[in-house]
């Protein structure tokens, strides 16, 4: 059983290990590596105010408090938020094409539900967004488990 058990966690470890995801990397869907690095574009909306925003809209629900958790993670896979022009254009193309709001899919937010300044505002608070996600390498638990997976199998 403990030979088992050491393969199991030898078999883990190395899918980790040779993943070559690091926090920077990690992409919200299915761990798949990010397009990094986040965007630089200009950013002319007020993050304050996108911060508010972010919260009565329930952005969080499925992007999480910090955009790098929930359903749809972005940060380290930014996608349609490489610029404020695409965000938004994201979010109009939503309402034109997608009408019909699907409780599995993001909200339609049309300009009269969700102001272009508004938006901007959101896509401001967004671009906030820091990785707090550690190193791999750094999480002790498992440096513990690829460690210990290092040993030769007891007898």
């Amino acid at each position: 059983m403990i030979k088992t058990n050491s393969l199991i966690v030898t078999a883990v470890a190395l899918m980790i290990s040779t993943s070559g995801l690091s926090a920077q990397g990690r992409g919200g869907r299915g761990g798949a590596p990010g397009n990094n690095p986040p965007p630089t574009s200009p950013v002319t909306g007020n993050a304050a105010l996108g911060k508010t925003l972010y919260f009565s809209y329930s952005c969080y629900a499925c992007h999480g408090y910090n955009g790098e958790t929930g359903a749809r993670a972005f940060v380290g896979n930014w996608g349609n938020l490489q610029t404020e022009e695409a965000f938004i254009r994201f979010l109009r193309a939503r309402a034109d094409l997608a009408p019909e709001n699907k409780s599995t899919y993001m909200p339609n937010f049309a300009e009269s539900t969700l102001p272009d300044k508004q938006a901007k505002d959101i896509y401001a608070y967004i671009r906030s967004f820091k990785s707090t996600a550690p190193e791999l390498k750094d999480i002790p638990t498992l440096k513990a488990i690829v460690e210990e997976a290092s040993k030769p199998p007891s007898k």
